[in-house]
């Protein structure tokens, strides 16, 4: 055996024990014996399954399809060598198998006939249970192994009899402290392993949301755990629910095992992992009295960089709490359940104010009062106005954390920050900087290359920048009556001399607040457009509110000189370009979503890095 390269013995140490097998069995050489694809279902990857051997054993192994490439160029071959770099000892429905995550074929060592008789490892450990051993498979160079020859006498009965199949493996019993001895991290928990501990605090734990659909009702929810290498989330279902819900609380430590591993569903998940845990009737949660894992794991943006951050994306803000709305109930147009909300105003050291919206529970419930610090874990950032924030179901919140972040903020605050609302800038004011599509930073566009690149011709609005001078606002229409309760905003109907209603509130008001609804010609260099504004941006360009030309409508020539005074003024317009059909007629309409005037040291700058990249 002077000539074997193989790890004799690696493949019985590697399930000898609940230690991870890179420990006991490092870099095992194997021989190669077969190779067979797997039926795939449609759409998904080919699998493939091989059989290794160390010449003493022989067992099983599925290649992770990052591998796939070996075989599918022959280097991986039968009677080659491979050296295991990463891989895991499972045992699935009381079978052992290896699964292979990494592997380098040994080249050097090139391909030879099956080296020695090894046997199958699951009939060489047997002898271990109290059932009666089988007799021992022989790997051949013809079978594949689960695939036994003929044998002339069928004696033995599959899984033995009396109390023999209770014994093979290990129930599943409460946790123990041998098991704890092997703790996993987050980051390397896989679907490819199951054989884990984890050692996690819970930094959030979500309210129980229940759903019922043609297809089915229930209830769910989920946590998130955090070590000292990463996040992950798990989610609990109807009867897992009910297990584990109150056992689960913000704070603690716990150690956690056999639960479903899967690929992470980002839509529904702010947390930075590509898989997720699913609770299952045979998890094991347990207390830890271990004070040394993290208590939260925050990677704040500035209020002021939220110009550049895309629409849609989950970030998390730290700021001092400057306002605190009203509870308000909205009612979803497609379900037509009602949900509460309550805005928050946000304020932080680059001085800008942002509005961050908080729903449910925690917009009834809300007890943070203003000056206080809240730092945000995982909120979506929207762009009505601007830019604004959004809770989610999987996002949290924490007054007054005890980080240096924190602690900075509140003297900042406390020493300058301590001012009116409107001494604050925000996002809707900063439209000049936020550049174009989605936040992103990009040059501007002339009026006629907006054109001439089809923008809002697709499926999908399209975003873009623009420097243009205002040469013409339609007078008529140019406001509405609006509903005066905050967060409404629908058109009021007059209901007789002193009074208005609102449909939606059901309710009625002696006079509406009107809001804006502009619609104005733009010019620039290269051409013309139509632009629709809405009430921020027509407050922006008309230097007062709608209600206040609303009071100049009676006075023609004050109301014609008002708008006499918006022409030729030059604005920042960043835009939503989307087709939309009128009258059976198609066209590309143009929504302002934010505007504002020229910042002429940041336009000299902006000219003179043109300069610069034409080398003048």
């Amino acid at each position: 055996m002077g000539d074997n390269p193989c790890s004799v013995g690696a493949l019985r140490t590697a399930f000898a024990t609940d230690l991870p097998p890179a420990q006991v069995a490092p870099n095992p050489t194997l021989q190669v014996l077969q190779i067979k694809p797997i039926a795939a279902q449609q759409n998904a990857p080919e699998r493939f399954r091989v059989v290794l051997s160390d010449t003493m054993h022989f067992i099983q192994a599925m290649i992770s399809t990052q591998q796939n490439y070996l075989i599918q160029s022959g280097e991986l071959v039968r009677g080659c060598f491979i050296q295991l770099t990463n891989y895991n000892a499972q045992k699935v429905k009381d079978k052992k198998i290896l699964i292979i995550i990494e592997l380098q074929v040994l080249k050097e060592l090139g391909t030879r006939d099956k080296i020695g008789t090894p046997t199958g490892l699951e009939t060489a450990t047997m002898g271990q249970n109290s059932a009666p051993a089988p007799r021992q498979e022989v790997a051949s160079a013809t079978s594949f192994y689960g695939d036994k020859p003929p044998q002339p006498q069928r004696t033995l009965a599959v899984g033995g009899g009396g109390g023999g199949g209770g014994g093979y493996g290990r129930g599943a019993g409460a946790a123990t402290s041998s098991t704890h001895a092997t703790v996993y991290p987050i980051e390397a928990i896989s679907p490819y392993q199951n054989k884990w501990t984890i050692k996690a605090r819970v930094t959030h734990k979500s309210e129980i949301k229940n759903w019922n659909n043609q297809k089915s009702e229930g209830k769910l929810f989920t946590v998130h755990f955090l070590d000292e290498t990463g996040e992950i989330r798990a989610t609990g279902f109807n009867q897992e629910v009910d297990t584990f819900y109150e056992v689960l609380q913000e704070g603690q430590v716990y150690y956690v095992s056999k639960c479903q591993v899967t690929p992470a569903k980002k839509q529904f998940s702010n947390v930075n992992n590509d898989y997720e845990l699913a609770f299952r009737r045979e998890t094991e949660i347990e207390l830890c009295e271990d004070d040394s894992v993290p208590k939260v794991n925050f990677n704040f943006i500035q209020l002021s960089d939220l110009g550049n951050i895309e629409k849609d994306a989950v970030i998390d803000v730290l700021g001092v709490v400057k306002d605190v709305g009203e509870v308000e109930e909205i009612v979803a147009k497609t379900t037509g359940k009602p949900y509460h909300k309550r805005d928050i105003s946000i304020v932080d050291a680059s001085d800008v104010l942002v509005r961050c919206t908080v729903w449910g529970n925690q917009a009834k419930s809300w007890e943070i009062t203003p000056n206080n610090v809240v730092a945000f874990k995982g909120v979506k950032v929207g762009d009505y106005g601007g830019r604004t924030l959004s809770m989610l179901y999987s996002s949290s919140m924490m007054a007054n954390p005890d980080i240096d972040e924190a602690h900075t903020l509140k003297g900042w605050y406390d020493g300058q920050g301590q001012r009116d609302l409107s001494s604050y800038k925000t996002h809707a004011s900063l439209g000049a900087s936020i550049g174009g599509a989605l936040g992103r930073n990009e040059p501007y566009k002339s009026l006629a290359q907006v054109r001439e690149e089809n923008l809002g011709m697709g499926d999908k609005p399209d975003y873009f920048t623009t420097k243009a001078t205002i040469v013409y606002i339609k007078h008529e229409n140019v406001s509405y009556p609006a509903c005066p309760k905050e967060g409404c905003n629908k058109k009021v109907v007059k209901y007789d001399e002193d009074s208005w209603r609102c449909e939606k509130c059901a309710e009625t008001y002696p006079k509406p607040q009107y809001r804006y609804i502009m619609t104005v010609s733009v010019n620039d260099a290269t051409g013309q457009a139509w632009f629709s504004c809405f009430d921020d941006v027509g407050r922006l360009i008309m230097g007062k509110t709608a209600d206040e030309l609303e009071e100049l409508s009676e006075n023609k020539p004050e109301y014609e000189a008002t708008f006499a005074q918006t022409l030729c003024k030059v604005f920042i317009f960043r835009c939503r370009a989307k087709q939309d059909t009128y009258q059976e007629q198609t066209r590309v309409r143009y929504q302002v979503m934010s505007a504002a005037p020229i910042n002429y040291a940041a336009e000299a700058a902006k000219l003179a890095e043109l300069i610069k990249r034409y080398h003048v």
